[in-house]
């Protein structure tokens, strides 16, 4: 077995030397190590397991770049609960959009004992973070439904677009809004950066809210980017969202969404 002599850097390449070998690595590169498309399949076993029930809850977790260990921890936490059904993830799992990170993220968080499913934060959209996003998680516009709440989840991250389409994707919108499944009483909409955010278009944040407005019964929407626990109401209309603290500040929400409404707690881990 060859031991680890050093590395250097040449160029964007990272030289690995080991022994009398030397191993070229590209940390942006799209050979991706791993299981891959993970929301479509976690999504499968959202839907599944929460098929006709009433209530419902989740833990939402954002912004665990370069945070391994807090990651970690926070998936221990979760894991010692009984009483979330999944997890959502606000996005910026990469720092860098280095398919490495993706990479020890995604295995991170699958010791999950529930299903999650992750979001497209603005430094995931970073170099060829992008495309490994898409392969391991899946397409940045997606949906879901548990129980009798639907779940719409967004690329809010218009600045890393150069505004060169439509972020957010109004047309997503409205191909939702025609296939809203038939058992949904309310709605949910996550997002990675908020209305009236940099990253955010807010030349259309009011059609924005226009359209998530049309969904059956919208409960709440979340978001993160902004690394501390928020709560606003952005367009005075008695819509609430609430933000992901990053994964450093150690805490996640806790949600829970009954026939009569709706409950949440910062919990600290």
């Amino acid at each position: 077995m060859h031991s680890l002599l050093g590395c250097f850097l040449l160029g964007s390449t990272i030289i690995v030397q080991t022994g009398c070998d030397m191993i070229e690595y590209h940390p942006y590169d799209l050979n991706i190590e791993g299981e891959t498309n993970i929301n479509e399949r976690n999504i499968q076993s959202i839907e599944a397991s929460t098929a006709g029930k009433q209530s419902i809850s989740f833990a939402l977790i954002s912004d665990t770049q370069r945070w391994y260990d807090e990651t970690e921890d926070a998936v221990n936490a979760i894991n010692g609960r009984n009483d979330i059904d999944f997890v959502i993830h606000c996005g910026d799992l990469s720092d860098f959009g280095m398919k490495m990170e993706f990479e020890e993220q995604r295995d991170r968080l699958n010791r999950l004992n529930v299903p999650y499913v992750c979001l497209l934060g603005n430094h995931d959209c970073l170099a060829t973070g992008k495309e490994v996003f898409n392969t391991i998680f899946g397409n940045e516009n997606f949906s879901f439904t548990a129980g009798d709440t639907h779940f719409i989840c967004l690329n809010t991250n218009a600045l890393e677009f150069d505004y060169s389409e439509a972020v957010p994707n109004l047309l997503f919108l409205e191909d939702e809004l025609k296939h809203v499944p038939s058992q949904t009483k309310k709605t949910v909409v996550a997002m990675h950066a908020p209305p009236y955010s940099e990253q955010f278009n807010n030349n259309i944040a009011k059609v924005f809210q226009y359209y998530i407005t049309q969904f059956p019964s919208l409960q709440f929407c979340v978001y993160g980017h902004v690394h501390s626990f928020n709560e606003n109401e952005f367009f005075d209309d008695g819509i609430m969202y609430y933000s992901a603290p990053s994964i450093n500040k150690r805490s996640y929400i806790y949600f829970s969404i009954t026939p009569n409404g709706y409950d949440y707690e910062l919990v600290n881990f």
